[in-house]
């Protein structure tokens, strides 16, 4: 079973991801994280393949979860997920070097429509 992780300090987003996922792929398996240290957690429990990834979250924000999930996977020899970074704001400066490195990461402008978050979820599983 193919999994994604939504990584979102927000609850309703968090629910509002989960659901349309759930509804449009229901083959595919949803865990949540609160902030970009739990969504670390959560991967190396579920290793999965995508993850949706706000930018703005306290504890820890996305680019620095990613930049840690780059570093275990690079350690352990795993696959690096696709990110899907999310953002209701303008994308920190960083942003644009870490899409031009992989056409396996995306960022996507809040508010995202059901169809389009599916859409980007299952071009990054064919990569």
């Amino acid at each position: 079973m193919q999994r994604v992780l939504v990584v979102d300090d927000d609850p309703m987003v968090r629910r509002l991801f989960k659901t349309i996922i759930n509804l449009d792929m229901p083959n595919m398996k949803v865990d949540v994280a609160v902030n970009g240290a739990d969504g670390i957690d959560a991967f190396e429990r579920g290793r999965h393949g995508v993850i949706t990834m706000d930018l703005r979250m306290p504890v820890m924000d996305g680019m620095s979860a990613f930049r840690q999930i780059g570093e275990l996977c690079t350690g352990n020899h795993w696959i690096m997920p696709s990110v899907i970074f999310c953002t209701g704001y303008a994308p920190p400066s960083g942003i644009d070097g870490i899409l031009g490195q992989s056409r396996s990461h995306q960022l996507l402008h809040k508010p995202v429509t059901a169809e389009l978050l599916v859409e980007t979820i299952q071009s990054k599983l064919s990569t």
